[in-house]
């Protein structure tokens, strides 16, 4: 009787390894997609963790594949034709497999696709109302965090530029004081889940 299929077991390790590497990018899509809110940095502390896990998809499905393409012992005991394999056990589906777990591992390099492009077209009728905060924002881990910040500030009124970055952990917002404030801002980052530690207002 033949044994179940390792590479199958390898595949299945090397995708949850992948999705796991990239699911702190993942969350805030699924937030911005589901429309809800205040889940989007609930995975963020597997971001140390994702070369590790990485590493751990990789070497699954490089066992997999080999699994897969190592050529089979005849066996000896049964004069019976091998039994075709499931498509689950068969190259098809690892490949498939694959790239999906290497759509996953890169997720983080493509997610702003996945957020609207709001183009702020703010009429400033007095330069003077117009001002500029810097948010220090703990969580944001990649550019998808990046993106979910952008979209959630840039639909507020008023809003004439928003910059975010993950790396510095900081977002520069310029806004007119006659149609929202510092307060709604910081509440609309707060609503995507990530948190503002500080908050600096410089008039412009």
């Amino acid at each position: 009787m033949k044994s179940a299929n390792p590479s199958s077991h390898w595949a299945k390790a090397g995708v949850f390894a992948a999705v796991a590497a990239s699911l702190c990018c993942i969350a805030p899509v699924l937030t911005l997609l589901a429309g809800i809110g205040g889940l989007a940095s609930a995975f963020s502390w597997l971001e140390p963790a994702r070369p590790f896990l990485v590493g751990v998809s990789v070497v699954a499905l490089g066992l997999a594949w080999y699994q897969q393409l190592k050529p089979k012992q005849a066996e000896t005991d049964c004069v019976c034709e091998p039994a075709k394999p499931s498509f689950l056990q068969s190259k098809s589906f690892l490949g498939v497999v694959t790239v999906f777990a290497a759509l996953m591992l890169a997720f983080p390099y493509y997610a702003q696709v996945f957020y609207p492009s709001a183009e702020n077209r703010t009429e400033i009728a007095n330069p003077m109302s117009v001002h500029t905060v810097t948010l220090d924002i703990e969580g944001m881990t990649c550019a998808s965090c990046e993106g979910h910040v952008k979209s959630a500030v840039d639909k507020l009124p008023g809003i004439i530029e928003t910059n975010v970055s993950f790396e510095q952990g900081r977002a520069v917002v310029r806004f007119d004081e006659t149609q929202t404030n510092t307060a709604d801002i910081n509440a609309a980052v707060y609503e995507t889940g990530y948190r503002v530690t500080q908050s600096q207002l410089d008039q412009n």
